[in-house]
């Protein structure tokens, strides 16, 4: 996919959506699987509180367990992927998601619960493991601006299954609780029956190695820790700004869905377009490097929100959110090429694993930072965290450079989609 494709012309919702089928089917397939997940994340802690009856403190300690199992998931799938086909694994993944993900209509004691969460804790994590070189199967030579497509079909899906789960919680009964579970149950098949309708992708070419050899890959180690530490942006988000706005700040409530629409809303309409220019790892370095500085800037302008008047806070988080999401844009597109720029074809799925096990281990601990840093010493720890960011992003620019230059081969370019 390039900048002169007919889908770069397109408008409205239509522009959302590659002009290639078999890139079509996988973003169809990632709006249903990305619509169930807005429901399920938004209203799931509820149903286990209110309707199964776990105390928060239960909850959390299930959830993270799930989350630690799923760290160990996405390494052994993707290599799975690599060596029986992306396609046939990632509709496993799906099939399999929806199998445990339906078991929580069944759970009624923590144990069962605990059960459950450490086997559904496996799935998204190998979903993005089996994904990879699913993508890089139709992508036509450019996974970045595919992703990018993804990405902004995925934001719209979770507004949407957030809007729905809304409902579910106005509601507030066990049936709407156990409908939305269900659905959620059958997102993850719909996908896995959408992603059928994808040829068969061919492995990349290249020997098939024994061992893990992402891990001992220790330039695409060194990339993949740059990465994973700006991985805590999507904790500012998702965690860190709802609580400041409403604990530190004068601002209005209202003004936590705000700056969330507003985070998603650049997401959606410009991820696409940012991603167009990011076709090497060098231009990813340079992309990484302004995400950092965005970083840093936009935590800066929302850390200033504690003290002035609710309008001056307003704007200042209004603001900052904005100078962050073009950070978030830079970052994500950045983040597509490290992963998929410095990996063999033939061995993308182990080598995605790996990546996201250093994202995934930092988003473990990512609220624990949050409530350190920013929450617990204001603005000197929001400076910090800024500091952090920007420190990372303009070290990983020369650390990628030198994992460009010790590979040693050019990744094979994927394979096309064969019937």
């Amino acid at each position: 996919m390039t900048a002169t494709t007919p889908a770069a012309a397109r408008g409205g919702l239509r522009g959302l959506f590659p002009a290639s089928p078999a890139q079509r089917v996988l973003t169809v397939a990632t709006f249903a699987n990305s619509f169930g997940g807005g429901m399920f994340t938004t209203a799931s802690a509820l149903y286990y509180t209110r309707v199964v009856g776990l105390p928060a403190g239960q909850v959390a300690i299930g959830l993270f367990a799930g989350a630690m199992a799923g760290l160990v998931s996405g390494v052994l799938v993707g290599r799975l992927a690599d060596r029986w086909g992306p396609k046939r694994v990632h509709v496993t993944v799906m099939l399999c998601g929806g199998a445990a993900i339906s078991c929580f209509t069944l759970i009624g004691s923590f144990w069962s619960f605990l059960a459950v969460a450490l086997v559904a804790g496996t799935i998204i994590p190998a979903d993005v493991a089996s994904k990879a070189p699913l993508i890089r199967g139709v992508a036509d030579g450019d996974p970045t601006v595919l992703i990018g497509y993804l990405r902004s079909v995925t934001n719209l899906a979770l507004a949407l299954g957030s809007v729905v789960a809304g409902f579910v919680i106005q509601i507030d009964s066990r049936p709407a609780y156990l409908a939305l579970v269900v659905c959620r149950a059958l997102a993850y098949v719909t996908c896995g029956l959408i992603l059928l309708r994808l040829p068969r992708i061919t492995a990349g070419a290249g020997k098939r190695e024994r061992g893990w050899t992402a891990l001992r890959d220790r330039a695409y180690l060194g990339a993949t820790f740059a990465n994973a530490v700006l991985s805590l942006n999507y904790a500012v988000s998702g965690f860190l700004l709802p609580l400041w706005i409403v604990e530190h700040t004068s601002a209005p409530r209202w003004v936590v869905s705000a700056v969330l629409v507003l985070n998603m809303a650049f997401v959606v309409l410009l991820q696409v377009k940012v991603s167009r220019g990011v076709h090497d790892v060098d231009k990813a370095g340079l992309r990484m490097a302004w995400a950092g500085a965005a970083f840093a800037a936009g935590l800066t302008l929302m850390a200033l929100a504690d003290g002035p008047s609710p309008w001056t806070a307003t704007g200042l988080l209004m603001g900052g959110m904005a100078v962050f999401a073009l950070g978030e844009l830079w970052y994500a597109a950045a983040s597509t090429q490290y992963c998929f720029g410095l990996a063999p074809a033939h061995l993308q799925g182990q080598y995605a694993g790996v990546f996201g096990l250093g994202s995934g281990a930092v988003q473990a601990v990512a609220p624990a930072v949050m409530s350190l840093l920013p929450l617990g010493m204001g603005l000197p720890g929001w400076l910090l965290l800024g500091a952090l960011l920007l420190c990372v992003g303009l070290g990983s620019r020369p650390l990628v450079a030198r994992a460009s230059r010790t590979r040693p081969t050019a990744p094979t370019a994927p394979t096309a989609p064969t019937a």
